[in-house]
This record gives structure tokens, sequence and C-alpha cells, in this order.
């Protein structure tokens, strides 16, 4: 979007919050650069330029603005709408592969070379894989500067810089102000807010999204459905184990009107930034609702659900293996069923994690942990015995990967290859842990009860011809149709 020089300026004067993330109004005068809501005086035309994102801003030699802080806008929607390689690349950037793996372990996930992965990035986001990545560690680090009492070398440390003079070099150059009065400054902001007390231990923060959010269905869905042990709704707020690179973690999100509350308490800090992005992803806070709904919309039949409760959002996972078991043991079972035989795998086979603050015990079990699991232990029909073992034994071995990086289309064929995976099965999974916005679940019998309820057609084959139009986002249209029932998952918990 960020060559289209009239709509790019139209969106800065309007200070249209909707395109925040979209691109970056980087000022020739000033070497400043903006999110297009930004509340100051709009510069003159002649004196902005658009770029694709906040590190190609950076490598530009543009500094962030003090006052809209546009290295913590929401993150492009593009990336979740795409499974190309630069849609991928930019997921696994966010999950912090580069920092982990370097640039190579990047492109040979993605299967491709270091320089090809390095050209495409450049050609549409102005800045490679490197400048990405040290763009989103500025970003931790001005986070645990504001957010948390570290000293500045355990920050620099838990960012991921290699050195405490280019962790100071780098805010500098990006924040125009060193680390410490990045900290000051927090500070005074903070006594002039009455802000609360901080938890030892845990590091808070607002996870911004692009507006309307509608948090019904999204934790409705995610408490309704939370395996004892894992995950709780407690005090207004979802609550779950994360099993992260570098450690173990527990994070608590609440729904806000303007933000998300996240409050994470980590065992090491240098998971920050992973916990933080697949957060965002398992609440879908990148996705466009505008252009979601207005598509939606264009249905007659759906338009009245959209304009009800429109910024529907599709409830995602933090972890693809995880939901892959939980989708399997859901199978033809009632969702108290499904979560009483995901307690009895926890109980058995998850690892034990500490959480002080509420009644959290477990990290759900990995594939490896459930690699040997003796299939009569399960209280299961045969055949699904034989499914869930099949699909842990395909992620224990690696012969089967899933994640939010996966080419959506391949991951389809190898899970239909298995034996028990039906079309409601891969596309749950297409849906909610690898992200694909156009799975379809006609087959779904809440969806076809909806349906009939609405006029539209209820048989699978009739209903996927009409839903082509609401392509590529008929897994929003799957949230609004589920929606109509009185089914728990489409509440907000009380």
């Amino acid at each position: 979007m960020h060559t289209d020089t009239e709509r790019c300026v139209r969106a800065v004067q309007s200070k249209d919050a909707r395109f925040d993330g979209w691109f970056f109004t980087a000022v020739l005068t000033t070497r400043i650069y903006c999110r297009p809501s930004c509340p100051a005086v709009p510069p003159k035309v002649e004196n902005m330029t658009f770029l694709p994102s906040a590190a190609a801003c950076q490598q530009a030699g543009f500094r962030a603005c003090k006052r809209c802080r546009p290295d913590t806008s929401p993150g492009s929607p593009e990336w979740n709408a795409r499974a190309d390689a630069v849609a991928r690349a930019m997921r696994l950037i966010q999950d912090g592969v580069v920092d982990r793996e370097g640039v190579p372990g990047l492109a040979t996930r993605l299967g491709y070379s270091a320089r090809q992965v390095e050209r495409q990035l450049n050609a549409e986001l102005g800045a490679g894989p490197l400048a990405l990545a040290r763009a989103q560690r500025a970003q931790t680090a001005r986070l645990l500067i504001e957010t948390s009492e570290l000293p500045m070398g355990d920050v620099a440390f838990a960012a991921g810089f290699s050195s405490i003079r280019t962790f100071n070099d780098t805010v500098r150059e990006v924040f125009a102000l060193s680390p410490s009065e990045l900290r000051e400054r927090a500070v005074k902001a903070g006594r002039s807010r009455n802000a609360p007390p901080r938890i030892p231990g845990t590091i808070s923060l607002r996870l911004p999204f692009r507006a309307p959010l509608n948090p019904d269905n999204l934790f409705g869905h995610l408490a309704a459905t939370a395996v004892p042990g894992v995950e709780e709704w407690r005090d207004g707020a979802y609550r779950r184990t994360l099993r992260l690179p570098y450690g173990t973690g527990v994070v608590a999100l609440t729904p806000q009107p303007d933000h998300i509350g996240c409050r994470l308490a980590l065992t090491d800090l240098r998971d920050l930034t992973i916990a933080i992005s697949r957060c965002r992803w398992m609440l879908d806070l990148d996705a466009d609702p505008e252009a979601v709904d207005e598509q939606l919309r264009s249905d007659p039949l759906l338009a009245p659900l959209v304009d009800k409760a429109p910024g529907r959002r599709v409830p995602r996972t933090v972890d693809a293996p995880e939901f892959a078991v939980r989708a399997v043991l859901g199978q033809q079972v009632s969702t108290a069923a499904a979560r009483t035989h995901a307690a009895r795998l926890v109980t058995a086979h998850g690892e034990p994690v500490e959480d002080p603050l509420g009644g959290l015990t477990h990290l759900f079990p990995s594939p490896q942990a459930l690699a040997g699991l003796d299939p009569a232990a399960l209280a299961l029909p045969r055949s699904r015995r034989a499914t869930l073992t099949t699909l842990v034994s395909a992620l224990a071995d690696g012969s089967l990967a899933l994640g939010f990086d996966s080419d959506w289309e391949a991951a389809r064929a190898q899970l239909t290859a298995l034996p028990g995976f039906g079309p409601w099965t891969t596309e749950v999974i297409a849906m909610r842990a690898l992200g694909d916005p156009d799975a379809f679940l006609p087959s779904d019998l809440g969806i076809r009860r909806a349906a009939q309820g609405l006029g539209l057609p209820s048989t699978p084959s009739a209903l996927t011809a009409r839903a082509a139009a609401w392509r590529p986002w008929r897994a929003y249209a799957v949230q609004y149709l589920w929606a109509t029932d009185a089914h728990p998952i489409n509440h907000l918990p009380a």
C-alpha cells in the first residue's frame, strides 16, 4: 500500500488508525517516522515519504516519533492473509527465528537460499531479515526498559543484543533517547497516571489492535474449551501456560475497550518477544476487521450478523501441534468431553509448571512426550486411538510440521493423508492452528444449523458454492455463523 501515495496522504491527513501498521510516514525535514494516526499536525505533502515497515524507516535513517510510537503499532494484516514466502518469513522473524537460528536458519525453514530470502524481503519491505529482526529487538528493549526494573545489561541480553554498546547505540538511533532517558520518561508518565504497582516477576503491557474488536467469541471460545491445568478464565482474564524456546511462561490476557491487557511471567526473558508474538497470533490482533466485515456484508443474509457485532476475530492457538491433538480428541464429542480427554493427557504426560497467581499446573504435553503413549490407556474408540497415535508419531518424528509458518495447502495435503482426518478436522486445524483466513467448515453441525436459520443453503456443497463470495475471509464467516448459537463459546465469560 505504501506505493499508493494519494491514498497514504489521505490516511495521514485524516489520522486514520485503520492504516496503522499498513505503512509508515517518514518526514524528510525532521527525519522522524510516524504511524498514520499520529496526533501531531500532519507534515506538508511534499515532506512525506511512505515506507512499508518500521525496519525500512530505521534503515533509511529515520527515528521513531515520541508521540505516536510507531514501533508499537499493530502488525500488518497482510502477513496473516498470505502463505507465500515473504508472509511466512515475516511470521518466523516475529517469532524470533533470526535471533535463534540466523538468516540461514530462516532460509532453511522456508526452503529457499539465504540470498533469495534477502532479495524477496528487501523488494517488498525495504529491509532484509537482519534489519527486521533488529527493529524487533529495539521494540523489545523499549518494552523492557519501560515496564520492568531490570538492570540495562539484563535488558540488552533479554532483547537479544550481542553487547551493551550495540544495545545503547540502537536505542539512541531508533528512539533518539538513551535507555536511561527512556526509563526516566516512563517512570514519570506512570506516576502521572497513578499507574498500579508492578507485580514482581511479571511484565505488564498493552497489545494494540485495529478496531472494532468483538471479544465475545474470541475469549468465549478460549475459555469454554480451556483444558484444566493448562488454561483457565480467572478474574476477567484468559490465562494459560506457554512452552517457549528458552523456557516456559504464564500469560494473562484481559480484554479492554482499546487494547488487550497482557501480563507475562517468564522463566527466561529472552522469550519475551516470542511470547508477545504468539499471544497476538492467538488473538488474531493483526487482522483488518474493516476489510473482513466489508466483504462479508456483501452477502445480504450475512450482513445482519456482521452489523450486529462487527469485528469478530478467529480464536487461534499458541501451539499448533497441541491444537492438532486436541482437534482429534474433539472429533464427534461435546466440548466438555474433549476437555476431559485433554485433561487426562495433561495429568499423565504434561510438564509441571509453577503458577503462584492461579490454578495452572502444566504445559500441554509435547508430541515427543506423547510418542510413547499406550493406545489402550485412551478412553477413545479404537479408530480414534489410531488417528491420535499416528498424528503424534508424525509430529514427533518431524514428518509432519505444523505451525503459523506452514504452507497451508501442503499442510492440508499431509493431514488428509493421515487416517481419520476428514475435511472437518483438517479445516479446523487450518483455521485455528495454521491461521488460514479462508478455512471453511461447511459440514460442521453448528454451521449448517446457522445457515438453515438464515436462509442460506445448508448442505455442504451448496453452502460452499454460496460461500465463494465470502473469500478470502470464510474463517471469519464461520465465527459469525457460530455466534448465532447460544453455546458458551460465543459469550464472554462472566
